[in-house]
């Protein structure tokens, strides 16, 4: 019989290496599964839309009783890249190689995950109607950044 291993990790034992931030595919991933949580967790409903078809991630349910629910399209993004003091989100999409911004006819938030601060930004669609690379500052940042109000912006997916 072996003996139990005790989880307290010995001071000779090997040290993991520092994590990895994920690639963006996997990255991307996770940042929706983070959504959920996060959404969840305020108290939203979130439902996810079969296939990929759709320009949207996911519905956001807004509760509203009784006067009913209110129901969003939201497009979830992220990074986890710090590029000149800034990180970047690609807010678009590809037609046939050409970046087109989302319209507010496709999808009416889009919500940026910041992964390596966990920050979360919620835009009306029609605030980045003809912006596809918003720049965010970090949070330790003393200078604000152009989008610093909708850092944390969880109400304005509240019901209107």
């Amino acid at each position: 019989m072996k003996p139990c291993q005790n989880a307290a990790r010995r001071p000779d034992a090997p040290q993991r290496p520092a994590r990895r931030l994920p690639a963006s595919k996997s990255g991307g991933e996770l940042s929706e599964l983070a959504f959920v949580h996060k959404a969840a967790s305020l108290g939203f409903g979130v439902a996810k839309p079969y296939g990929d078809s759709e320009r949207f991630d996911f519905i956001l349910v807004s509760r509203d009783w009784p006067h009913g629910d209110q129901l969003w399209r939201v497009q979830v993004k992220s990074t986890a890249t710090l590029s000149q003091g800034f990180y970047h989100i690609n807010a678009h999409r590809r037609t046939t190689g050409r970046v087109t911004a989302y319209k507010p006819s496709e999808v009416d938030f889009l919500v940026a995950h910041i992964i390596p601060e966990d920050s979360w930004f919620i835009f009306p669609i029609e605030v980045l109607a003809k912006v596809t690379s918003p720049s965010f500052r970090p949070k330790r940042s003393r200078k604000k950044g152009p989008y610093d109000q909708y850092r944390e912006a969880w109400h304005l997916l509240e019901p209107k």
